[in-house]
């Protein structure tokens, strides 16, 4: 006889390298957090983390503040349109500086 199923509980995955490898060169933007904008960042605790929440690729990481795998990021923009404090700017690539 089978477990009864939980309709409260689904599947979760973690990012991993695909069979396209390394994704972050398809991007001609980047994202880049300014921590004096940054909710979690200036209250120093677990708050907002949209960009979290709906990165797609799932690559980006929640802290204070939070951090994007630039590795597999695609530079779709989400994060920064997401984020209410407008802390995540996309910065073209031949603009972004290291």
């Amino acid at each position: 006889m089978d477990e009864p199923k939980d309709e409260n509980i689904s599947a979760m995955s973690k990012p991993a390298i695909g069979e396209a490898g390394r994704t972050g060169d398809w991007r001609d933007a980047t994202p880049v957090i300014d921590a004096a904008k940054c909710i979690p960042a200036v209250k120093n605790r677990a708050a907002c983390h949209l960009c979290w929440l709906y990165c797609p690729e799932g690559i980006v990481a929640p802290g204070c503040p939070p951090t994007i795998d630039l590795n597999y990021c695609k530079g779709c923009g989400i994060c920064a349109e997401e984020c209410p404090a407008k802390a995540i700017t996309m910065v073209p690539n031949e603009e972004k500086t290291t």
